[in-house]
């Protein structure tokens, strides 16, 4: 099929949204389909189109469902249409959702936070991650890892803020790797690696520096506020890195509702109790370990290009049962 992949973030962008746009176009293609990622809809005709974001691309769903009555629609929800969006801007958000023919979702908890008369549509997609290579030497110190740009969502220096309630004996610091979504963020990630110094701010970096952050780390600390299903998890479970996280639906949607790393969203003093019980308890740390390697199985390549097709053909059914 030739398909027409539509996302606000424009090419070069490190955003996650891009992120997902490219890869999927990828996996699409490796099973013979033609993707074509747009920023700004013209209105071309398609075989199928897919929309990331029910809000940020409202007027682009309302534009091709007008011109292709007949064409397959798939909208993916993200964490700010769940969470945020279709809270504060109701109608253009479950307008989009109404008009889809396949809602996809990327944890497995979305079900529970939209309409209930939305929910039939709705086929999970989780983001998959390639594994990455094994470390080449032991770990040295105690290093916890922050990955993911700085911004309101992320709530970005909650594991910094918890580090400054550590002994002075402790050996963890705090390396956050992201870019400045604005220069307020860039001002307060400045401010507290001056004061901090178990805080290190390394700024956006490119995927193999991630990679070697996650190989260094002794955990991750995921500590949003709010997401939609961040792909940074399943990066860290496909390395084998332990997950310390806030108790968000985005994040127990992946890591699943009995995982024992989840602590009270924007609770620095729960985390910092969290990021202790890793570096005094072995046991603790390979228990988690352990969850993240069964996890992991979930977020490979194969298993998301299968949603994806599961999907489409969600998509295409619905279409065929209202244009017969």
């Amino acid at each position: 099929m030739n398909i027409s992949l539509i996302t606000p973030a424009p090419p070069g962008s490190r955003a996650g949204n891009r992120a997902t746009a490219e890869r999927w176009a990828g996996l699409l293609e490796q099973a013979g389909h033609r993707v074509n990622i747009v920023t700004e809809y013209d209105g071309g005709p398609c075989d199928l189109f897919i929309a990331l974001h029910a809000w940020r691309s409202h007027e682009a769903v309302v534009h091709f469902r007008r011109l292709h009555p007949s064409t397959p629609l798939i909208v993916v929800l993200t964490g700010t249409d769940i969470y945020d969006h279709q809270h504060r801007f109701p109608g253009m958000t479950h307008e989009s959702m109404a008009l889809a023919d396949c809602l996809v979702a990327l944890h497995q908890r979305v079900g529970q936070d939209i309409p209930a008369q939305f929910t039939r549509k709705l086929m999970t997609v989780l983001q998959s991650a390639d594994k990455p290579a094994a470390p080449t030497g032991p770990k040295q110190g105690f290093d916890i890892c922050v990955i993911g740009h700085l911004r309101d969502e992320k709530d970005p220096l909650r594991a910094a803020l918890a580090a400054r309630q550590l002994p002075d004996n402790s050996a963890i610091r705090i390396i956050n790797a992201g870019k400045a979504h604005t220069p307020a963020w860039e001002d307060k990630a400045l401010a507290e690696q001056a004061a901090n110094p178990r805080f290190k701010w390394l700024g956006e970096v490119d995927k193999s520096a991630i990679h070697d952050l996650m190989s260094r780390s002794r955990a991750m600390v995921i500590s949003s506020v709010m997401e939609g299903g961040a792909n940074v998890v399943s990066e860290a479970c496909r390395a084998g890195l332990p997950v310390i996280a806030s108790d968000i639906s985005g994040n127990i949607g992946l890591l699943g509702d009995d995982y024992p790393g989840y602590f009270p969203v924007g609770d620095d003093t729960e985390l910092a109790r969290l990021l202790q019980r890793a570096e005094h308890s072995p046991e603790f740390l390979e228990e988690l370990e352990g969850r993240v390697a069964e996890l992991a199985g979930r977020f490979t390549p194969e298993t998301e290009r299968a949603s994806l097709l599961a999907a489409i053909e969600k998509a295409m059914a619905g279409r065929t049962r209202l244009n017969p």
